[in-house]
């Protein structure tokens, strides 16, 4: 947000400065008068000077060409000035800040990229800048719960950084930020919020945001390191399985109450991640007899490390799950959301007849 509290007050500073600049020149050219004859070779050594006391320090018109000015967080008016100058948008910091100063809306004026033309009087400058077309900071909204693929799919689509691209900047965990809990896979670091994306952003610059904010928040839950990998893992499951917070803290409790007692943890949701099935609800008995990793059909404990990227309700489930016995869950209602909980085999297929008649209601 632009600060112009900070400023000196040019408002009533830069009449006085242009009278004091008249009345000079008015004085030069009383001289000039004076001198009658040498006027001509007069004004050619005071012609200059005059120049300089009456040349204004704004451009005048909208200007032309296009030119990217970047607007960071903490930015005073007077640094939005300087840059703007350095740049060649307007003539002078002092101009533009008189200008601001006029335009209360400036105070408000949000970090991005903004394209703005060459040459342009300070006061049609400020007047761009709160032109909301004038922004051109991308918003990339990544929903939680999406695959590291399908956030490179996203980022593409909505800023046209190249896949290739973003596939490189994954090849580099240790340039990414990636903590050390994660070996170098980014999958359940990418963490799902809003970024403004500018124009001059890499492909490394954007999943290094969504990398720092994941390693930020887990920071400030106050997540132990040697708890890290097994508790994103929690995390990532909880959010594919459950859409409530209150469910995700049970489907946790869920995981911890079958591996307390080397049950294993039977989750389609891995399953699906494994083969790359885009299927959100079921799985084929082929596809819960595949050998990988994260079929927890057929290995013990949890899947080899996270199958999506959480958001903070799922983290926050995963250090803290609800209290309670069950050993079972199952989305008796995909359209709602409904999940059943159970401790017991009778409880649970009475449950899962829940589903099945859901599937039989809702064939599509």
């Amino acid at each position: 947000m632009m600060d112009l509290m900070d400023l000196p007050d040019t408002r009533d500073k830069g009449p006085r400065r242009r009278v004091r600049r008249r009345r000079a020149a008015a004085a030069i050219v009383v001289a000039l008068a004076v001198l009658g004859g040498g006027t001509a070779a007069a004004w050619g050594t005071l012609g200059p000077v005059v120049s300089r006391f009456t040349e204004s320090d704004d451009w005048d018109g909208s200007g032309s060409g296009s030119v990217d000015v970047k607007i960071t967080a903490g930015d005073t008016g007077r640094a939005i000035g300087r840059n703007l100058a350095a740049a060649g948008v307007v003539k002078s910091q002092s101009a533009f800040v008189a200008a601001a100063r006029e335009q209360p809306k400036m105070a408000g004026i949000q970090p991005g990229t903004y394209r703005l033309k060459a040459h342009m009087s300070s006061a049609a400058a400020v007047a761009l800048l709160l032109d909301p077309t004038a922004k051109v900071t991308t918003k990339l909204t990544v929903p939680e719960g999406l695959t590291v693929q399908q956030v490179l799919a996203l980022v593409e689509k909505t800023t046209g950084i190249s896949g290739d691209d973003l596939t490189k900047a994954l090849a580099d965990p240790a340039a990414l930020g990636l903590p050390a809990a994660a070996g170098g896979n980014a999958e359940g670091y990418l963490f799902p919020a809003t970024y403004d994306v500018n124009p001059d952003e890499s492909a490394a610059d954007v999943l290094k945001a969504m990398v720092t904010q994941a390693n930020t928040v887990t920071a400030t839950l106050g997540v132990p390191p040697e708890q890290l990998h097994d508790l994103v893992v929690k995390a990532s499951i909880a959010q594919k399985e459950a859409r409530t917070a209150d469910d995700m803290a049970k489907v946790v409790r869920v995981l911890d109450n079958r591996l307390a007692i080397g049950m294993p943890l039977q989750l389609d949701s891995t399953v699906s991640y494994a083969v790359g099935s885009t299927n959100k609800v079921t799985t084929t008995a082929e596809q819960r007899a595949t050998d990988s990793p994260y079929n927890t059909y057929v290995h013990p404990g949890l899947p080899a490390g996270p199958i999506s990227n959480p958001g903070e309700d799922a983290l926050r489930a995963a250090l803290a799950p609800a209290d309670g016995t069950w050993l079972y869950f199952v989305t008796v209602d995909l359209q709602t959301g409904e999940t059943r909980f159970a401790t017991t085999p009778a409880e649970h297929d009475a449950n899962v007849k829940l589903f099945q008649q859901y599937l039989k209601d809702h064939p599509e």
